[in-house]
């Protein structure tokens, strides 16, 4: 890309903003990077558009230029989505960020991109109802849409992917569209709603999401308990699964991660022995019944200190410490970094995929701790290494590879809510076979120029 066709995009950029377009050095490092251990890459530019128009007009710019267009939410994304690796233009929906419709009779509402996780259910808070994807980072909408995100809440009430109903979206030539509609169903033509969702900002940059809410429950309890080993928790969770017991959460957590808790958090001092964490939503009777019941399936499977809590203060705590697994587990090397990657097998290949992942890693001589959305399948895998060792970095990667190659053998997938990016874009062709091609017949199709943040999820030849 040539620095003339960019100059002549910002040139007409800052016209059509002013000031919401930045050339600042601290406004381009911040945009350079997510939570990633890929190499930054500062963009030429960061335009904080207000409105879809503007978001239109920007697009139509640089197309006409031929400008690289790289959509930004908050940046916590862990796959190098929103490093800008050809340089160009990155656009920061934060400023779009108005809750626009709370439709309580139809459990639905109607957001802008910039929206994030949080400030929607603080919105919601009186009305009863409640947004349920949940992961972990206060991610924005638009960006959790893109990149198809999940969480902990994913066994009981779905991905993004089951939780959008519509989307407004502008093309990478300045049009834009609208997606579904806020029916709970329809049978007309293509799914272009789930076209986009996913996508990366490959195909064009979300500006409105129409979404699922659900009624707040009447009564919550959050569980612990503790296993000998991985199997055993596993077995447990598939058991409850199977006999129907509805959980709203439940991750599972390995003994190292539960060291770098117990180190991260002083208050905390739980046995450093393989975890679940879960949660019960319904009413008062109903969640005691269900506490009863996965309580006797843990006493099968040999579990122990089978604690659970009500009070929303204890439960905060529990859930906190859960989101924050992360840097605890950093907590286990100090000053490392961590090299994560995500894969989702089938539930019943869960247990031996683990237990093949966690002997690859111990082979590797790392410190990978290890965290799972046990009910759905899926797992994380936390490398440390260190920040100064360009030979530890190489050697996580081996291993990151390694993993995700098990996970295919297994009958899974390379990603199960992290996504592609650039880093497991490789990946694809294995997975996919002849469908990885025609993805790239419709980014072609849709994106002819290649200006929606090339180099991420497909190639064009």
């Amino acid at each position: 890309m040539s620095n003339i066709t960019i100059d002549a995009a910002v040139s007409d950029l800052r016209a059509l903003l002013g000031d919401r377009l930045s050339t600042g050095p601290s406004v381009l490092d911040q945009h350079s990077h997510d939570e990633a251990y890929t190499k930054p890459v500062l963009p030429d530019a960061v335009a904080f558009p207000e409105t879809t128009e503007e978001v239109s007009q920007i697009l139509r710019i640089c197309s006409k230029h031929g400008c690289p267009v790289v959509p930004y939410g908050v940046g916590s994304s862990l796959e190098g989505h929103i490093v800008p690796v050809q340089g160009g233009v990155t656009v920061d929906t934060s400023r779009m960020n108005t809750v626009l419709q709370i439709n309580q009779s139809d459990l639905d509402a109607v957001v802008e991109p910039g929206v994030t996780r949080v400030q929607l259910n603080e919105t919601l808070r009186a009305t009863g109802l409640m947004f349920t994807v949940d992961p972990g980072a206060d991610a924005s909408l638009g960006g959790m849409a893109a990149t198809r995100a999940s969480g902990t809440n994913t066994v009981r009430y779905g991905t993004m992917a089951d939780n959008v109903l519509a989307l407004e979206v502008v093309l990478p030539d300045g049009q834009i569209i609208e997606t579904g509609s806020r029916a709970r169903k329809s049978s007309t033509g293509y799914d272009l709603t789930h076209l986009f969702i996913g996508s990366e900002g490959t195909l064009g940059i979300i500006t409105k999401l129409t979404v699922k809410l659900y009624g707040q429950p009447e009564h919550i309890a959050a569980a612990t308990c503790a296993f000998a080993d991985i199997k055993s928790a596993v077995d447990t969770v598939i058991m409850a699964i199977q006999m129907g017991i509805p959980m709203a959460r439940v991750e599972l957590l390995d003994a190292l991660t539960m060291k770098g808790m117990n180190l991260y958090n002083p208050d905390m001092s739980m046995p450093e022995e393989p975890h679940l964490f879960l949660e019960f939503h319904g009413s008062e009777a109903g969640v005691a019944e269900q506490v009863e019941t996965f309580g006797a399936v843990v006493e099968e499977h040999g579990g122990s200190g089978f604690e659970w809590a009500t009070k929303t203060e204890d439960r905060n705590r529990l859930w906190q410490a859960r989101h924050n697994a992360y840097y605890a587990s950093k907590a286990l090397r100090a000053g490392c970094n961590g090299v994560v990657t995500d894969c989702c097998v089938p539930i019943s290949a869960l247990a031996d995929c683990l237990m093949r992942a966690t002997e690859l890693a111990a082979a590797s001589g790392f410190l990978a701790p290890m965290v799972g959305h046990v009910g759905d399948g899926n797992f994380h895998l936390l490398i440390l290494v260190d920040p100064d060792s360009a030979d530890e970095l190489a050697r996580a990667k081996i291993l990151v590879e390694a993993v995700n190659m098990l996970a295919l053998e297994f009958g899974g997938t390379v990603s199960g809510e992290h996504g592609i990016g650039s880093g497991k874009r490789k990946y694809l062709p294995q997975e996919h076979g002849a469908a990885y091609a025609l993805m790239g017949v419709l980014k072609k199709a849709i994106d002819p120029g290649n200006i929606m943040n090339p180099g991420k999820l497909v190639t064009l030849n």
